[in-house]
């Protein structure tokens, strides 16, 4: 950045900073609390591009920091090793800290890091972003330990205590439970929902905000306090409700569609308000959660746009009280003072910034999640994945050897790795004529609500006087019909060459096995039928008993 363009920032952020100060106030709402974290994690280390020098890192984090002050924010810093052990890092952090700032760990692993603990480094460079050089996976569990021993000591060494919180891309339980008993950690942030993006697969997991993993796999919800690390794992990056789920259908490499102001959509204002909008505005049950911020090897001048598009928007909703800005440990404090266990939530996107005319909704809880989505007058259960705190990881006690990473849960329906771009899966609403051919359903805008620990759906019908009724609560989903005399089903569709996990489909069961785990879900009202042998993409047809289906979740 020239003096000139650096002059320009500065003026902007100070007008900001004076709007700001001038009628900010915290959100007075406790029903449904709005809240972002600004994370920024950091590197001193970037093999990738020569030009991305020591130099140029620190001079994106100094304007990150900048950038936010102006505005009032508090950030959260997040050191991966080297740069915690650089005098410069080091000196910028404690003024961070005095700020009110938090600052905390980055657990990508790294030669310095390696070395300070006395293994030996494997990577192709001093940082190596494959997954069994550069991530906590691909070292034994008690090497993982002297990995945590020796970056807490030099933390505390340097800034007279340990730090709160940590964040990676994706972590082991084994690491995050030895971090949590020995040094009292009490937050941690992984990446979002994304398929093959950097190698890194985490898939069907809980899609917003915080849950307690299972001590034996950081990616799965717990069911249980005993089964669980008292440790809530925040969901990273602010995904697209919407379209970040359909981005690489098929399995193939998704692309980005987040808050991250590197990325485009992320650097448009109109797509920005939309996502703030949703994020604030619409239809959520329990609280919503999303990430601002970014890595510093992106560079500042890359996404300086997105920060200058994101910043204001983003301080004027707080100061209209709509949305609170917090570091990861608040968050992660008030979570666990309000949720002893992993809690029901939803959010929601009822408007599009596309023609596709899209709505959504997002119900998750400790025993399963799942997506509704409407694509103008057509309504799809796009996904459903169930959660099993006994699965253990593969990455639990064995090392990673391969260069990609897959964190899975369990599907009953899976919208994106059974689709392709022109035939999209999902478990959609039919009529039944008496020769049993069936016709999609259609219909009008939807009407959401939340309760305590439920979401509900009100989708009036076209074809019929009434409407699809789904509820969603933290074990079971209930789906009813009111339309006199409408004989309706369900059926779950793929694309033909999916691969399945299906195992039987029987009357009132579907069960399947994902990684040589069992699972299943049951019918309490409703009869599945097996429809796999037509060839076709049909899986399973769902007819309602006494016009009900009741399908549980929560099932070991």
């Amino acid at each position: 950045m020239t003096p000139t363009q650096m002059n320009k920032m500065l003026a902007i952020v100070t007008c900001a900073m004076c709007l700001s100060i001038a009628g900010c106030k915290e959100t007075d709402s406790t029903e449904t609390p709005r809240i972002v974290n600004f994370i920024n994690f950091v590197r001193d280390i970037e093999p990738r591009i020569e030009s991305i020098t020591p130099e140029v890192l620190f001079e994106t984090t100094r304007q990150e920091a900048l950038a936010i002050h102006q505005y009032g924010f508090k950030g959260t810093w997040l050191l991966q090793y080297d740069a915690l052990i650089d005098p410069r890092y080091q000196d910028m952090m404690r003024e961070e800290i005095a700020h009110g700032c938090e600052v905390g760990g980055w657990w990508e692993i790294t030669q310095p890091h390696v070395e300070a603990a006395g293994l030996t480094w494997r990577g192709r460079y001093p940082w190596d972003w494959h997954a069994d050089k550069g991530f906590a996976v691909g070292y034994t569990q008690e090497e993982r330990e002297r990995l945590v021993d020796v970056y807490m000591e030099k933390f505390k060494e340097i800034f007279g205590q340990l730090p709160q919180s940590i964040g990676s891309w994706f972590i082991d339980a084994h690491s995050l439970a030895y971090m949590r008993e020995k040094y009292g950690i009490e937050g941690c942030c992984i990446c979002r929902d994304q398929v093959g993006t950097d190698g890194y697969t985490l898939w069907g997991g809980y899609w917003h905000g915080a849950y307690y993993p299972s001590r034996v796999n950081a990616y799965m919800p717990a069911q249980t306090r005993e089964g669980g690390i008292d440790l809530p794992v925040f969901r990273m990056l602010g995904s697209d409700p919407l379209y970040q789920y359909s981005a690489g259908v098929g399995g193939s490499v998704q692309s980005v569609c987040t808050m991250e102001p590197t990325y485009g959509n992320a650097q448009k204002p109109e797509w920005v308000s939309w996502y703030l909008r949703c994020q604030t505005e619409d239809p959520a049950l329990g609280y919503t959660y999303f990430q601002a911020g970014q890595e510093n090897s992106f560079t500042w001048p890359v996404f300086q746009k997105g920060y200058e598009v994101q910043l204001p928007q983003i301080a004027e909703l707080q100061k209209q009280g709509k949305l609170r800005v917090e570091t990861l440990i608040e968050s992660a404090r008030n979570f666990r003072k309000q949720y002893p266990i992993t809690p029901a939530t939803a959010c929601t996107a009822m408007s599009d910034y596309t023609d596709l005319d899209g709505k959504t909704i997002w119900f998750n809880s400790r025993f399963y999640r799942a997506n509704v989505l409407w694509e103008g007058d057509r309504m799809n259960i796009r996904d459903i994945h169930l959660f099993d705190e006994r699965v253990v990881s593969p990455y639990y006690e064995k090392v990673c050897t391969s260069n990609q990473c897959i964190y899975m849960t369990q599907p009953i329906v899976d919208g994106c790795l059974w689709s392709i771009a022109t035939d999209m899966a999902g478990l959609r609403f039919y009529s039944q004529q008496a020769d049993g051919t069936i016709s999609e359903l259609h219909g009008q805008t939807p009407v959401i609500t939340t309760g305590k620990k439920r979401a509900q759906i009100s989708w009036p019908l076209k074809e019929a006087e009434g409407e699809i009724r789904i509820s969603f609560d933290e074990r079971e989903m209930k789906i009813s019909c009111t339309a006199k005399g409408l004989d309706w089903c369900m059926m779950l569709h793929t694309q033909p060459q999916a691969k399945l996990p299906f195992t039987q489909i029987e009357e009132k069961r579907i069960a399947g096995e994902q990684e040589g785990y069992a699972y299943q879900a049951l019918l309490k009202k409703g009869r599945a039928t097996d429809q796999r042998s037509k060839g076709d993409g049909s899986v399973f047809l769902i007819t309602p008993e006494k016009n009900q289906v009741q399908i549980c979740c929560d099932v070991r």
